[in-house]
């Protein structure tokens, strides 16, 4: 790089997640072996939401088939300042030779963006990029992506209320028919945070004449749309087997425990893409096809609060008592508007957690000279991630439910051969 032995961006304290409204602040390092004339230094914040699959399509004749690119892009911002020199491109500065720390500092939008993102078939991005505009040159560039948490709050009551379905199939095998097989299924709410667990239980009533085997299963959903057309992608994450179940008999869950990893939360505020999630339960049953059901769930970034919990006294009116002071004297929450507000404070901050996905690469098409980018141009999302997670009490039949029956008629991928990472259109 000549004279430029360093060029970089800091973030203040390191940060590296931040939510809607906040400010981004922090500087660039310029570190130069002699005095390095350049017509300005910029830097951008972007954040961007790009999708993008081909498919193939068959011509009909001899020429065979060809490619169909499918695009599409959302802006959410795209702002710049100066840190040296100025607007006039046929200025001519000289920043002399030694260590610069240049400051910036940028707000967020309050509204309107979405969580960070990295899929198969698009994402959405948030980067910075300081850029040395040198005459008669190619320009130095260096880059630092951030994740952006658009909020969901778990603890408002739609993500409270248990998610319950219940489904029933008969095995027939020529002119014979045997008894019903039945799965009752509910999960303990509907919001979940990655680290958390879901409680699941269930009854599996076999009255066939074979052994059946009951799982759990957490899927992702990632639908993209460009041009009037989509593209689906279905992930399986962790599975949770119970025991064998036998003819005639009946077995059960009692807040059966699967684990979230540290995947991205639920996408519903982009026009370009969608994130949703869902537990499949169901029964292995040899030489049949499996009976299953879907349990749609939320993954959000603002983890379940529970009442401080005592045990120097135990008794009814103990407990009463404090639930009353809980509610006469704790403040009452802030209202809630997702994706307009960041979330509500804590006694600890957020922990966060590296997406399963992993690192992706930062360089762009648009790029130049790659030789003229430095630092690190490798990205992983941070997510919110619950370390600390304490498994719920046993089930009560008087909790609150609600029926997923009017969702299950929205998911129309057949995922009978249970494989792992299946495209196709929705």
């Amino acid at each position: 790089m000549g004279k430029l032995k360093c060029f970089e961006i800091i973030l203040h304290d390191n940060k590296s997640v931040f939510h809607p409204g906040e400010r981004v602040n922090g500087q660039v390092i310029v570190e130069l072996k002699g005095d390095m004339k350049m017509r300005s230094l910029r830097i951008f914040m972007r954040g961007v939401a790009k999708v993008h699959w081909t498919e193939s399509r068959s011509t009909g004749s001899r020429l065979g088939s060809y490619t169909e690119h499918y695009n599409a892009e959302v802006e959410y911002f795209f702002k710049r300042q100066v840190l040296f020199g100025g607007e006039i491109s046929d200025g001519r500065d000289t920043l002399t030779e030694g260590r610069h720390q240049l400051d910036f500092s940028f707000e967020l939008p309050m509204g309107g963006i979405s969580t960070s993102f990295e899929g198969k078939h698009g994402s959405v991005r948030y980067w910075l990029k300081a850029e040395m505009d040198k005459p008669w040159s190619f320009n130095h560039k260096t880059k630092k992506a951030f994740t952006v948490i658009s909020p969901i709050d778990i603890n408002r009551s739609e993500y409270q209320t248990q998610v319950e379905c219940s489904v029933e199939k008969t095995l027939c095998c020529w002119l014979c028919t045997s008894g019903p097989i039945s799965i009752t299924a509910r999960t303990d709410r509907r919001g979940y945070c990655p680290g958390e667990s879901i409680a699941i239980s269930a009854e599996f009533d076999n009255h066939s004449s074979r052994t059946v085997i009951p799982y759990a299963t957490l899927y992702q959903t990632q639908a993209f749309f460009a041009s009037g057309k989509s593209r689906v992608r279905r992930t399986k994450f962790t599975v949770l087997t119970g025991l064998p179940v036998a003819p005639g008999t009946r077995g059960s869950w009692d807040s059966q425990l699967l684990k979230i990893p540290a995947v991205s939360p639920s996408i519903m505020n982009c026009c370009v893409m969608k994130v949703d999630y869902f537990v499949k339960v169901a029964l292995h049953i040899p030489g049949a096809y499996n009976l299953r059901m879907h349990l749609p769930i939320v993954i959000g970034t603002v983890p379940y609060r529970r009442a401080q919990s005592y045990h120097f006294m135990e008794s009814r009116y103990y407990r009463e008592t404090q639930a009353q002071y809980a509610m006469d004297f704790l403040p009452v929450p802030p209202p809630y508007r997702e994706t307009i507000t960041p979330p509500p404070p804590f006694d600890d901050p957020p922990t966060y957690a590296e997406s399963i996905g992993g690192a992706v690469d930062l360089c762009e098409d648009d790029d130049d000279d790659p030789s003229c980018n430095m630092g690190d141009l490798t990205y992983t999302p941070m997510y919110t991630y619950v370390y600390d997670y304490r498994p719920p009490p046993a089930y009560s039949e008087n909790d609150p439910t609600t029926s997923c029956l009017s969702h299950l008629e929205n998911i129309n991928i057949d995922d009978d051969d249970d494989d792992d990472d299946s495209d196709g259109d929705l």
